[in-house]
C-alpha cells in the first residue's frame, strides 16, 4: 500500500490545503501558498522520520486506560498503574494499544504534591457553608488525582493592518447663531505582533470551561517533555488536533490585534473599524501538557468538579448545594423576621 503523504506549511507546520484554481496548496493560518515542487524542495525527510521514531518509541513506554463508565482516555508512564477512574472513580481497564500522535513537546511540571492540594481544597471547601457536610472532609479529599491535560500552545509572529473612520463635532454661537462643525478623519494603523503562549486546550468541549478557568501557566514554566515528570501521574488522551483549532487561534488573535489597534486611536468623538487584516508570518505549535489537581463529588446524580493549577494554586470549582441546609437558612430568616415583625407589633400598641 502507498504511503499517504500530508503536506504541512514550512513556515507556520499546520496543515496545507489543495486550492485547485489556484493549482498550489494553501496554508489557512498564515495564508501561505505553495507549488509542489516548492514543498517537495523544503521538506526534511530525515526530520520527519525521526519525529515519527520518537512517537513510536513514546508510545511503546506508556499505559493506555479506558473507562467504560465515562469514557475517559488517560496514560501513564509504565510503571504508573491506574486503577480508577479520576473523574467519576469507578474501575477502569487497561487498553491493548496506544494509539494515535500522543508524544507531547513540552510539560509543565506539578509545583504543588498531593498533601498541598488536599490542604488548599480543604481551605477552599470549607469556606463554603452551603455544600453537603462531607464535601469538606478529609475523606473526600483523598479522592483528588494529578492529572497532565493536553494543550496546544502557539507562539507567532504577525503583520497587522486596520482602516478606521472617525468625526469629531465642535460647536459654538455667534450672536444669535450656533454653529455646529463636523470634521471627518480617515485613519490607518499597523505594525508588527508578536504573539507569545497562545494557550487552547487540545480536548474536547466537555472539560473546556474548566480547563480556561485555571488559566494563565507561567511562559517560563514550560520543560521539554521527559517520562520522568509522569512518573505517579495520569494524563489525559489529547482529541483534538491542530488544524481543528486554527479558527479558533485564529480569533484570538485576531480579536487580540483589534483591542490593541484601537487603544491607539485617540482624541476622537466617535470612531468606526472599516477593516482589519491580520497576516501570520511564522507560527509554530507545542503540544504541552499541564498539570492539574482534579476532585469531582457526585450529589444527587451529577458530578461537580474541583480544578487546581498544579504550578500556580489558582482554583476553579463548580460547587454541589444541600437543600437542607439552604431550607434551615431560610427558616432562620423567616423567623427572625416574624419575631421582628412581632416586636415591633407590640410597641406600636
Amino acid at each position: 500500500m502507498d504511503k499517504t503523504v500530508t503536506y504541512k506549511c514550512p513556515n507556520c507546520d499546520a496543515g496545507l490545503l489543495f486550492d485547485p484554481p489556484k493549482q498550489k496548496f494553501v496554508c489557512e493560518f498564515c495564508i501561505s501558498e505553495f507549488t509542489e515542487e516548492e514543498l517537495l524542495s523544503k521538506e526534511d525527510v530525515g526530520a520527519r522520520e525521526e519525529e515519527e521514531k520518537e512517537n513510536e518509541e513514546f508510545s511503546s513506554r506508556i499505559n493506555e486506560y479506558n473507562c467504560p463508565s465515562c469514557g475517559a482516555e488517560i496514560i501513564t508512564d509504565a510503571n504508573t498503574v491506574a486503577d480508577t477512574c479520576f473523574y467519576c472513580h469507578n474501575p477502569i481497564v487497561l487498553s491493548a494499544k496506544v494509539s494515535g500522535n500522543l508524544k507531547p513537546s513540552k510539560i509543565i511540571p506539578f509545583k504543588f504534591d498531593k498533601e498541598e492540594a488536599k490542604n488548599i481544597f480543604l481551605r477552599f471547601a470549607k469556606k463554603k457553608k452551603f455544600t453537603p457536610k462531607d464535601y469538606a472532609s478529609v475523606e473526600n479529599a483523598e479522592k483528588i488525582s494529578g492529572v497532565y491535560y493536553p494543550f496546544w500552545v502557539v507562539d507567532a509572529d504577525t503583520v497587522a493592518d486596520a482602516d478606521y473612520k472617525a468625526k469629531n463635532i465642535r460647536t459654538w454661537r455667534a450672536g444669535n447663531y450656533r454653529y455646529t462643525e463636523v470634521s471627518h478623519y480617515e485613519l490607518m494603523r499597523g505594525g508588527n505582533i508578536h504573539f507569545e503562549d497562545i494557550t487552547t486546550a487540545a480536548i474536547s468541549e466537555e472539560d473546556k470551561e474548566m480547563l480556561e478557568g485555571v488559566l494563565p501557566y507561567p511562559i517560563d514554566s514550560h520543560k521539554d517533555f521527559a517520562m520522568p515528570y509522569l512518573q505517579g501521574f495520569v494524563a489525559k488522551k489529547k482529541n483534538i488536533e491542530r488544524e481543528m483549532l486554527t479558527p479558533e487561534v485564529r480569533a484570538k488573535m485576531d480579536s487580540y490585534v483589534a483591542e490593541l489597534l484601537r487603544r491607539t486611536v485617540r482624541g476622537y468623538e466617535s470612531v468606526d473599524e472599516r477593516g482589519l487584516c491580520v497576516k501570520v508570518g511564522s507560527s509554530h505549535w507545542e503540544y504541552t501538557l499541564m498539570p492539574i489537581w482534579i476532585l469531582t463529588y457526585k450529589h444527587k446524580d451529577k458530578n461537580y468538579t474541583y480544578a487546581m493549577n498544579g504550578y500556580t494554586g489558582k482554583v476553579y470549582g463548580k460547587l454541589p448545594l444541600s437543600i437542607p441546609k439552604l431550607l434551615l437558612l431560610a427558616g432562620g430568616v423567616f423567623l427572625f423576621s416574624l419575631v421582628i415583625c412581632m416586636l415591633f407589633g407590640f410597641f406600636a400598641l
